[in-house]
């Protein structure tokens, strides 16, 4: 069967997420239109294409313990030198980030894994151009600000043409969601983070 590379990400929603994506490919970042604006759970990990039920039983599970909450992105930073990376920062909403990609790779998981760095839970803006375009990103977005309701986040793949697209969504526990035809609708709640 193969394998394929999978990431899981919270989406930026429209506008936020075109009016980012193309500031990114007009910073030169050459692959921001192969890469939906996002905020990563879990960075692209190679997984055998007969592992993905099992992925996706795993982040259904993750997904219905969660809650929506508020997503605030506001300012820029960067990791640079240590990674070529400008992004804007998520002002609210990081903790439950945090918290959603410790369960996605949590070690009893499909999907278990470690980072190559600490989580820092953001969006790129700019990656691997040259200094003085990662300048201009960072004092250009510097004033950014955007928020919305985070009701789940997504499986993405991405092809071999290194355009990641979305699998499935996994909204959290307690959404209201209209389920596709004739699917019994279930309105549980869990608690609170």
């Amino acid at each position: 069967m193969g394998t394929v590379t999978i990431g899981v990400s919270i989406a930026v929603p429209e506008p936020h997420g075109s009016l980012l994506q193309e500031r990114r490919a007009g910073f030169g970042d050459a692959a921001a239109h192969g890469i939906p604006t996002h905020v990563t759970l879990l960075p692209p990990t190679e997984v055998e294409a007969g592992r993905l039920p099992a992925v996706e039983a795993h982040l259904t599970e993750v997904a219905a313990a969660g809650r929506p909450f508020t997503m605030r992105l506001s300012g820029t930073g960067t990791f640079r030198p240590v990674s070529p990376v400008v992004f804007v920062r998520v002002a609210e909403g990081a903790e439950v980030c945090t918290w959603l990609q410790q369960r996605v790779r949590e070690a009893s998981g499909p999907v278990a894994r470690d980072l190559l760095f600490p989580y820092h839970p953001h969006v790129t803006v700019a990656h691997g151009i040259d200094e003085a375009a990662m300048d201009r990103a960072f004092a250009e977005l510097a004033d950014y600000e955007a928020s919305w309701p985070c009701s789940g986040f997504a499986l993405y793949e991405q092809g071999p043409d290194g355009v990641w697209r979305r699998l499935r969504d996994f909204p959290f526990g307690g959404c209201t969601v209209v389920p596709p035809q004739a699917a019994p609708v279930d309105h549980g709640t869990l608690p609170a983070f």
